[in-house]
């Protein structure tokens, strides 16, 4: 399958390592609230980060399919994480989490330490940018 976005990374820079610099899309926005690390109960089934994690992007795919949107659609997504040693030494492990939520579909992406999330147990908040192509035979139904 053909990308519907243009991956944005001047021929001279060095390859970046597992995101894109930038993206240039067009079509339907299907955006995201930051998503925790919490099943559909709103409960915290680990305090384990790359457990969390994976279940962020899991529910970032659920919440874009609710609009339409896959994860070869996310133009970018933003990482909020309350320690950033803990996101380094699970690099391995969140690797594989993320190609199995994600594919290997590599957005624009930052990553920001901050001092806490709203939700106490939240070690990662995760939001999403998608562009739906305006020819998509997924648009919700109704739409």
């Amino acid at each position: 399958m053909t990308s519907p976005h243009q991956f944005l990374h001047p021929s001279h820079w060095k390859a970046t390592p597992g995101y894109s610099n930038g993206m240039a899309a067009t079509g339907r926005l299907v955006v995201t609230g930051g998503m925790v690390g919490w099943n559909a109960d709103q409960e915290f089934e680990s305090d384990d980060f790359a457990a969390q994690a994976g279940q962020a992007l899991r529910n970032i795919v659920a919440v874009l399919a609710e609009g339409g949107a896959r994860p070869e659609h996310i133009v970018r997504l933003t990482w909020y994480v309350t320690d950033k040693r803990a996101y380094l030494n699970s690099l391995a492990e969140l690797g594989g989490l993320y190609k199995a939520a994600m594919g290997r579909h590599y957005p624009a992406m930052a990553l920001v330490q901050v001092v806490a999330l709203v939700e106490d147990r939240a070690l990662v908040e995760i939001e999403a940018t998608a562009m739906v192509p305006e020819a998509s035979e997924n648009l919700p139904k109704g739409a």
